[in-house]
C-alpha cells in the first residue's frame, strides 16, 4: 500500500497542479482582452466627443486607477445628454465579455463631487439610469467606469474550487479500493517481533530468542538479518546488502558483509531448520524450513 500509495498521491498532485494550469491558461487570453477593452473605452470618448458636435479635439490616454476602474479624460470641454452617454457606454461594452457590470461616474474637476452617474447590469431591467433627458453643460468632464470583477478571477476561482471535490472523490476512490498490505507471516508489528520457524528475531531489542535462548546482535547484524527476514526462501543480491547496510555510511567494504554473513550463521547454529546460504554469483538465501 506504500508504494501505491506514493504513485498515487503523486498523480493527486499533477492532477492538481494540471488543473491550476488549465485555470491560468483559459484566461491567458485576458491580457488581450483588457487591450481591447481600453480601445473601446477609448471609442466611447471618440463618440461622447462628436455626439456633441466637436471631431478634432483628442480623446487623452485611457488609465488604469485601479483594478477593474479606468477613467477617460478629454482635451477639451464638451457637453453630453445623459441618456446619450448610458446607451453609449452600453452599446459599444456589449462587445467587453468581461463587462457583465459596471458603475459609470462623471466627474467634473472644476467642482466637487460626481456630476452625473449610473449603473448597468447584465439584466438590462436591473440598470440604473436616473435624469434622462438632459444635457449637461459644458466642461473637461472624466468618465470613471469601475467593473465589477467577474472576469479572470472568477473563472480562475471557480476552475480551482472546482477542481477540490473531483481531488476528493479520487482520493475517497483510491483509500477504500486499496486494500492494507498483508503482514508477513510471523510479523507482530505491535512489538516489532519476526518469527522465523522456531526462531524469534527481536529487531528493536537486537536479539534473537531460540528454544528459550536469548543471542545479541549488534547494530550492523540486526540490520542484515532484518533484510532476510523480510524475505525469507528468497535469493538476496549481494550488491542490494551492500548497498543496503554500507552506502549510507559512504564506504562499501566487500569482506565486511562476509564476515557479518558468517557471524549470523553462527548465532543462527542453534536452529538446525533455518540457515543462510551462499549462492555464487547471485547473492545470499535464508533458507527457513517449516
Amino acid at each position: 500500500m506504500y508504494g501505491k500509495g506514493k504513485y498515487m498521491v503523486a498523480s493527486i498532485l499533477l492532477l492538481f497542479t494540471a488543473t491550476v494550469c488549465a485555470a491560468f491558461r483559459i484566461t491567458g487570453g485576458d491580457d488581450f482582452a483588457m487591450a481591447r477593452r481600453e480601445v473601446l473605452l477609448r471609442r466611447i470618448g471618440h463618440e461622447l466627443l462628436l455626439q456633441s458636435g466637436d471631431s478634432t479635439s483628442r480623446v487623452l490616454p485611457v488609465k488604469k486607477i485601479a483594478e477593474g476602474e479606468y477613467q477617460i479624460s478629454f482635451e477639451k470641454a464638451f457637453t453630453f445628454q445623459t441618456d446619450s452617454l448610458a446607451n453609449t457606454t452600453r452599446r459599444l461594452l456589449a462587445d467587453d465579455p468581461l463587462a457583465g457590470n459596471y458603475v459609470v461616474n462623471v466627474l467634473n474637476p472644476a467642482s466637487p463631487g460626481v456630476a452625473y452617474g449610473y449603473a448597468i447590469s447584465k439584466n438590462k431591467k436591473d440598470d440604473i439610469v436616473p435624469c434622462k433627458g438632459r444635457k449637461q453643460p459644458s466642461a473637461r468632464y472624466i468618465v470613471d467606469i469601475k467593473f465589477k470583477p467577474s472576469g479572470i478571477d472568477t473563472v480562475k476561482s471557480g476552475y480551482l474550487l472546482g477542481s477540490l471535490p473531483f481531488l476528493a472523490f479520487v482520493g475517497f476512490l483510491f483509500f477504500r479500493t486499496v486494500k492494507p498490505g498483508r503482514t508477513l507471516p510471523g510479523n507482530d508489528q505491535d512489538t516489532g517481533m519476526i518469527r522465523l520457524g522456531s526462531v524469534l528475531f527481536d529487531e528493536k531489542h537486537r536479539q534473537l530468542i531460540i528454544n528459550g535462548t536469548t543471542i545479541h546482535l549488534t547494530g550492523t547484524e540486526t540490520r542484515v538479518l532484518r533484510i532476510f527476514a523480510l524475505s525469507p526462501n528468497q535469493t538476496i543480491e549481494r550488491s542490494r546488502l551492500q548497498k543496503e547496510i554500507w552506502e549510507d555510511e559512504g564506504v562499501i567494504v566487500g569482506r565486511s558483509l562476509d564476515m557479518f554473513i558468517s557471524k549470523l550463521r553462527k548465532k543462527l547454529e542453534l536452529d538446525p531448520n533455518i540457515n543462510i546460504v551462499v549462492l555464487r554469483g547471485k547473492g545470499y538465501k535464508l533458507e527457513v524450513e517449516a
